[in-house]
Order: C-alpha cells, then sequence, then structure tokens
C-alpha cells in the first residue's frame, strides 16, 4: 500500500488532482443522499388516517389497525386547524411531526413542504427533480472524469520515470531481466497502479465518508432500527477479508506468468525466420498454447475470486433490507415516506461496502503492481557519477589498462589485462570466441565496470569524468548493429543536428550512400522494424555511418565488417585506414584481413593477454595468433 502511495505523490501536481477528484466523489456521495430524501419528499403526498387517529402512549402517536367514533371526535378536537370546519392535510402533517416521537425528517418534509407551498405548486416538485438530477450528474461525470485524467497523468508519469530510471542502469541489468518482463511491467503495472490508486481514493475516502454520514442520519431517524445494520457488517467483512488474500496470492501468479507469455511471444516473434527454416511451427505453437492455457486458468481463478464477493455481499444486503422492511412496518409503525428513506439510506450503506470490496480487489492487484514496478525503480545503478567527476572534453595522450579484471556471474572474462594506446594509434584485439574481446571495450566507456584494476584515459581514472562526456568521445561500431523505427537519416543521425552532407558524407565512406539512393524515399525512407528489410551488410554499413558521423576522437569497432562482402569490407578497411594517426582505433576483428594497417596487435585468449606486437612480432612470439594467421591465409587459398 505505501508504494502506491509513494506512486502517486511522486509528481506533486497529483496531490491536488487528487483532492479535486476526493472533493468531486464526496459531492457525488452528497448527490446521492439528496436523490434519497427527494424520493421520501414526494412519497409523503399525506397523512394515514390510522396514524392520524391512533392511540396516543407516551405523548406518542401510535398507528393502529382500527379506530373508534370516539377517538375520531376526540382527536378532532386535539388538533389545531387553520379553519375550526375543516382539517387540512397541511393541519393534520404538522400535529404528527408535532407528536410522534419529534421525527426530524417529518420536521423535515413539513418545513420543505410548506416553505415551498409543494400542494399547490407542481412546478417546484419538478424544478427540484431537475435540479437533483443534474446536480448529482454534473458531480457524477467530474468524479469520473478528474479519476479518469489523474489515472491517465499517473500511468503517463510512472512509464516515464520507469523509462529514464533503467536507462540508467548497467549493461548487466537487461543481461539478468527477460525484455518481456521488463514490457509488461512499463505497459500493464503502470496502468493497473493508476488504476488502483482511484480504488484508494474511492474505498478509503470517498467509502468511509458516505458510510458515517449515512449511518449517522439512519441512527438520528430510528437508532434501534439502524441496530439491524451492525448485524450485517460482520458477514461483510470476513468475506472481503478472505477473498482479498485470495485475489492477491492469485494476482502475483498471474503478472509473472504474464512477463513469461510476453517473453515467449517475444521470442517466437523474434525467431520466425528460424521457426520457418527448421519446420517448428507445431513446436512452437505447442509452447506458446501452454503458456496461453496457463494464462486462461489464472484468469479463470482470478475472476472467481474477484467477482465471488459481489453475489455474496448481495445476499447480506437483500436480507438485511428485508429485515428492515419488516421491522420498520409492523414494529416501529413507520409512514411509506420514513421507511422509503431509510431503507434508501441502507442501501447507501450498503452499497460502497459492496464496491469496496470490488475496489479492493483491484487495490490488491496494484499492490502487486507497484512491487515489481518499483523492484526496478529501487534498484541503484553501481556504475555512477562521482561528485568530483569532470566532463571530459577532448582526448590528448592515451588509454591506459593497467591489471583490469573483470567477472559475470563470478567468472573471471578479463584477468590482469594490462596495455597502453596511444593516441592516433590503431590497436587490434584478436583472439578465439570467449577469449573477452568484447567485454573488453565495453568497459572503455564503461558499460560495465571492472571489479580489479584501473582504466585511464589522459592519466585520469575513467570514474574521474562524467559518463556522458565520456560516451561522447567514442564512436562505437557493435558487432549486432541496431536500426531504429526511423528514417534513414535519423538512425544515421541518432539525435544529433548534423547537416544533410554530413550525413551523405560519412554514407559514402561507409559504403552506404549508394543502396540509400535506391530506396523509394532515400535517406528519407522509413526503416522497417530493426531495420529488418535491409540485408546485414547494409545495416552494418549504416552503423558505421552513424559512427563517423559522430566524428569522435576515439573509434570501436566491434567486428563491424563480419557481414559484408569482400569488396565493401575492402572499401571500408580503406576509409577507416584514411582515419589512421587523427582518430584513436581499437578494432575487434575475426577476419585478420582487417587488421593489417594496425600499429599494434593484442592477442587474448581466456581473458589473458598473451602476446602484443605487431603482426611480424607476432607471428614470431605466438604460436596461437600464428596458426590463426596461417588458418586465415590457408582458407583464403582454397
Amino acid at each position: 500500500m505505501k508504494l502506491l502511495l509513494k506512486a502517486a505523490i511522486r509528481n506533486k501536481s497529483h496531490f491536488w488532482l487528487a483532492l479535486i477528484t476526493l472533493i468531486t466523489l464526496l459531492f457525488s456521495s452528497l448527490a446521492d443522499s439528496m436523490e434519497r430524501l427527494s424520493l421520501g419528499l414526494f412519497a409523503n403526498t399525506g397523512t394515514d388516517f390510522f396514524l392520524l387517529f391512533g392511540k396516543v402512549e407516551d405523548k406518542q402517536i401510535r398507528d393502529t389497525n382500527s379506530v373508534t367514533k370516539y377517538d375520531l371526535v376526540k382527536r378532532w378536537e386535539e388538533i389545531p386547524k387553520e379553519n375550526p370546519r375543516k382539517l387540512s392535510r397541511k393541519d393534520a402533517a404538522k400535529f404528527i411531526s408535532n407528536r410522534k416521537e419529534h421525527n426530524p425528517l417529518n420536521w423535515v418534509f413539513r418545513y420543505i413542504s410548506e416553505t415551498l407551498e409543494l400542494e399547490k405548486n407542481f412546478s417546484i416538485i419538478i424544478t427540484m427533480l431537475v435540479f437533483i438530477a443534474l446536480f448529482k450528474a454534473f458531480f457524477l461525470f467530474s468524479s469520473r472524469y478528474c479519476s479518469q485524467v489523474l489515472s491517465t497523468l499517473l500511468t503517463r508519469d510512472l512509464r516515464l520515470q520507469y523509462f529514464e530510471h533503467i536507462q540508467s542502469l548497467p549493461l548487466g541489468f537487461y543481461q539478468d531481466h527477460n525484455i518481456g518482463g521488463l514490457t509488461s511491467r512499463v505497459i500493464g503495472d503502470a496502468g493497473q497502479i493508476a488504476s488502483s490508486i482511484n480504488s484508494i481514493l474511492i474505498n478509503y475516502l470517498q467509502t468511509p465518508f458516505t458510510i458515517m454520514t449515512t449511518l449517522c442520519s439512519c441512527f438520528y431517524l430510528s437508532w434501534k432500527l439502524s441496530l439491524v445494520i451492525f448485524i450485517g457488517i460482520p458477514m461483510i467483512i470476513f468475506p472481503v477479508i478472505f477473498l482479498t488474500k485470495k485475489v492477491k496470492q492469485v494476482t502475483r501468479q498471474l503478472q509473472k506468468n504474464q512477463e513469461r507469455f510476453i517473453s515467449v511471444l517475444l521470442d517466437f516473434l523474434s525467431g520466425i525466420q528460424t521457426i520457418k527454416i527448421f519446420a517448428r511451427e507445431r513446436f512452437s505453437f505447442k509452447k506458446y498454447k501452454e503458456q496461453n492455457d496457463r494464462m486462461a486458468a489464472l484468469e479463470v481463478k482470478n475472476a472467481k475470486y474477484s467477482l465471488l464477493t459481489r453475489p455474496v455481499l448481495h445476499l447480506v444486503t437483500t436480507g438485511s433490507f428485508s429485515t428492515v422492511a419488516i421491522f420498520g412496518l409492523y414494529s416501529f409503525h413507520m409512514t411509506l415516506a420514513q421507511l422509503l428513506v431509510f431503507c434508501a439510506l441502507v442501501h447507501l450503506f450498503y452499497e460502497p461496502v459492496k464496491k469496496f470490496a470490488e475496489e479492493n480487489a483491484n487495490i490488491q492487484r496494484g499492490v502487486v503492481a507497484a512491487d515489481r514496478m518499483f523492484e526496478v525503480l529501487h534498484l541503484t545503478p553501481h556504475i555512477q557519477d562521482s561528485i568530483a567527476a569532470i566532463p571530459l572534453c577532448s582526448f590528448h595522450d592515451s588509454i591506459e589498462f593497467e591489471n583490469v579484471f573483470f567477472s559475470y556471474q563470478n567468472s573471471w572474462i578479463l584477468q590482469d589485462l594490462s596495455f597502453r594506446v596511444k593516441k592516433g594509434e590503431t590497436v587490434a584485439i584478436v583472439g578465439p570466441t570467449g577469449a573477452g574481446k568484447s567485454t573488453l571495450v565495453y568497459l572503455l566507456p564503461r558499460l560495465f565496470e571492472a571489479q580489479k584494476g584501473e582504466i585511464r584515459i589522459d592519466g585520469l581514472p575513467l570514474q574521474s569524468y562524467t559518463q556522458k562526456s565520456l560516451r561522447d568521445l567514442i564512436s562505437f561500431v557493435p558487432q549486432r548493429p541496431f536500426l531504429f523505427y526511423d528514417t534513414v537519416y535519423e538512425n544515421i543521425a541518432f539525435g544529433k543536428s548534423h547537416t544533410r552532407s554530413e550525413i551523405e558524407e560519412a554514407a559514402k565512406k561507409a559504403y552506404a550512400h549508394e543502396f540509400i539512393t535506391r530506396l523509394p524515399q532515400g535517406y528519407d525512407t522509413l526503416l522497417a522494424e530493426t531495420g529488418k528489410t535491409l540485408s546485414g551488410g547494409q545495416q552494418q554499413r549504416l552503423a558505421i555511418a552513424r559512427a563517423l558521423v559522430k566524428k569522435s576522437p576515439i573509434l570501436i569497432l566491434d567486428e563491424a565488417t563480419s557481414s559484408l562482402d569482400a569488396i565493401s569490407e575492402h572499401s571500408i578497411k580503406m576509409a577507416i585506414a584514411e582515419l589512421h594517426g587523427e582518430v584513436t582505433q581499437i578494432l575487434i576483428a575475426h577476419r585478420l584481413s582487417t587488421i593489417d594497417h594496425a600499429d599494434k596487435i593484442i592477442f587474448l585468449e581466456e581473458g589473458r593477454k598473451v602476446a602484443e606486437g605487431s603482426k611480424e612480432e607476432l607471428l614470431q612470439i605466438c604460436p596461437q595468433f600464428k596458426r590463426m594467421w596461417e588458418t586465415f591465409h590457408s582458407g583464403l587459398k582454397s
């Protein structure tokens, strides 16, 4: 519950909107009371004969089933009349209201009737009905509209805060969480939290107000008859408590299964090509069906516990209504108008109690959703800028790795790694698969943090610089390029205000300009999701163009030409070679043809540096590199 309220007050503007929503909800409850009072007022059109001429006991008039002539004559003389020869309804109502238990409802009815002269002016009645209807309609709409706006704004802000926060988390976070789970939290959980906030306003503010005011009115009218209400309360509370626990338990299971369901769905959609190539449609359908059936079973279970409260409470309230009606008519001899108002108030008392259970089920779903969302929002990024961090404005001297260790899931990926890259130098990182080459370059922009050792730029540790300024000075082409659902131009510019000529120049260097101009709208062509309509080589060339247009002093290419044909690879290799001396380059490559122009080669194996030097030096001192080199060239000859 605390997390739900925390979500509501994260933005101060929500407090004022919630306050306005609460006020409209309270006026809506007031409108319900006015509506029920009007029913009694309009039902109070006359005076019951047997009540008027009934016996007087303890200065109270008692309703009776028969009246004698003596009682009639005696009572005629007792009643004050405006005209001694005539008895009007007004005289009779005034006499009964003054004698029968001093019932405040009778006084209210008489005061309104006399003041507005309802018996003579029917248009007043119509006007009152229209006013009450308009009053209720206005505040009913206002309360629901404000609730919906509050829910929408809460959902919007939660989604925004969630997205902003997960962007601050390190790369390891995304390796530990599946995309389906993160997606369901930002889409489903945020909306559920907002919906539950509205339920809290109703259950813990509007409902107590309605119950207390209604209960006070019932006790004021007849405290004895009001005791019937307390008989039904325990019969309501215990089922609500039991069903609430069940709803919370099932909701937690349901939301966990939703994560798995979305993950399975995204996996199959992303891997549809593999599924079709291996003809495994039935296999994927079976796995999807298992998750879908599990979802359906939990949803049915959730519906059972959520919906069971209404009929149980309806049974209790119907019994209370019947008891009130029987005792009110035959034991307390209430008039039809009084009984109608009292029953309407009892209904007004029980209605929010019945809704309480439903809203409480929604609140419990929100509690579970808040737990899941704040589980992520409470994560503190372990890679953060220090208070003394300074911006890295330029690169002047060198990059140094000194005794660097890095582990993932208790397994060392890099061990005691040391080397130095001078400004303008081109360094190639080679080695077998799993040697830690990609991890090494991820440490430089602080996507990961080394557990031991130190990485320095221009003599200062990476932690001395702000992350943004550090990454602004690095252009990175990953092994698997990612293209966004946007135009070619925006994919290359990637949030920077580059000119058209700069974009085209970078595309030409990446040998992408030719195929871009053949697209339907050229650089303004909207790419499909993840650029799937382009070949792997075309996607890689766009990623290279994105890195080149940035014109950063440090360029990292993680097997950036692996998907290119020999001609394109050679062209890009020459373009990158032209940057030699101007840009500091760190190249990771399996295809050794791309490292011919490297000043220095570092050979890694099992996370350790085996050898460092020029190509000629490594061929002499590093058997592993020599074997890799010979294998590569023998493959070219064959």
